[in-house]
């Protein structure tokens, strides 16, 4: 993305970040699921939820 620190009207500065976005290359599909990363929890220390 576009460096916006030197860019002091925050309209502007706007435009400009929107422009960056819309110029960068498109992402593509995920390599893994989203929350594949996430902790899981153990079902003893769920407590009241488990019950």
């Amino acid at each position: 993305m576009a460096n916006t620190t030197s860019i002091t009207d925050k309209i502007e500065r706007k435009k400009v970040k929107r422009a960056a976005r819309k110029a960068a290359p498109a992402k593509g599909p995920r390599a893994g699921a989203r929350g594949e990363n996430k902790q899981t929890l153990k079902k003893a220390s769920r407590g009241k939820a488990k019950r």
